[in-house]
């Protein structure tokens, strides 16, 4: 079998996938380097007494580790009615956006409503309009609702979802057209066609659309901390606070640990769904 000439230019093309392959790999490194290390150091510090935390020079690990502060950041503050909190408002505000969003995506896709590019546009416009902008508006209506310490106060104000949509609708363009005029032609109606034909076709982007929006929900701080001052309805992003102290004197390292167990959950999530996540996020066309 004869060598591949120096001048081949097979050869420099071997040499350039070579090298961007390398930088490839390069890049993700650091990436996850990026965002592998401070979550390491948050469990590191977790598991450290003051006096480890303070020292100089740094110690990267515990030399004996603290895991009793897990269990004073769960003591020190109702951490179990931030948990119920946490849990209850992610899962109906994210029902309530998957339905949102759904419905409205359908409706610009498959029904013939009047004006669907101007709302179509305006989902758009949504998109670019910061979340803060619109905070003070929905506190006086939640105000004048008496919907303050509340779960309606704290989810229903963020049942719109914009991005959702926009995901969604771009979803159900790339769903052949066949498929749904064979389902129409058996018969099947508007709720059909969505539960039983494009639902079931479209878990990926479903799953992706989830895990945004339990992200979005799970580490919201501002609306909470607005909309609530007791602790029977504080979130945990909110509750964490409760355990710095306000004269600077902070134990970090029970800080810590109830930071470890906030983001625990969101971590396993995300590990358990990233094939989802990525599909949704990726996929172009309907396979079939």
């Amino acid at each position: 079998m004869s060598a591949v000439p120096r001048n081949d230019p097979r050869r420099s093309r071997r040499r350039r996938l070579d090298s961007a392959g390398a930088s490839t790999y390069v890049v993700a490194t650091v990436a996850v380097a990026a965002i592998c290390l401070p979550l390491a150091w948050m469990f590191a510090a977790s598991l450290k007494s003051r006096s480890e935390l303070y020292s100089v020079p740094v110690e990267l690990l515990p030399s004996d580790p603290q895991w009793s502060n897990y269990s004073k950041a769960w003591n020190a503050v109702p951490f179990a009615r931030f948990f119920l909190n946490s849990i209850v408002t992610t899962l109906l505000a994210t029902l309530l956006k998957l339905l949102n969003g759904v419905l409205t995506a359908y409706a610009l896709v498959f029904m013939e409503v009047r004006a669907r590019r101007i709302v179509f546009l305006v989902v758009i416009a949504a998109l670019m309009v910061p979340e803060q902008v619109v905070l003070i508006p929905n506190y006086v209506l939640v105000s004048d609702l008496d919907w303050l310490n509340t779960y309606q106060g704290l989810v229903v104000p963020n049942a719109a979802v914009a991005l959702g949509t926009f995901l969604m609708r771009q979803h159900f363009l790339t769903i052949p057209r066949s498929l749904v005029e064979a389902a129409r032609l058996d018969g099947v109606g508007h709720l059909g066609l969505l539960w039983k034909v494009l639902l079931p076709i479209s878990r990926p982007s479903l799953a992706a659309f989830a895990v945004i929006a339990v992200v979005a929900r799970w580490n919201d701080y501002l609306w909470p901390l607005l909309v609530t001052n007791t602790d029977q309805m504080k979130t945990l992003p909110v509750g964490l606070t409760l355990l710095q102290d306000s004269e600077g004197q902070s134990e970090w390292g029970i800080v810590m640990a109830g930071s470890v167990m906030v983001v625990v959950p969101i971590i396993l999530l995300f590990l358990r769904a990233q094939r989802h996540l990525v599909e949704g996020l990726t996929a172009g066309s309907v396979k079939g």
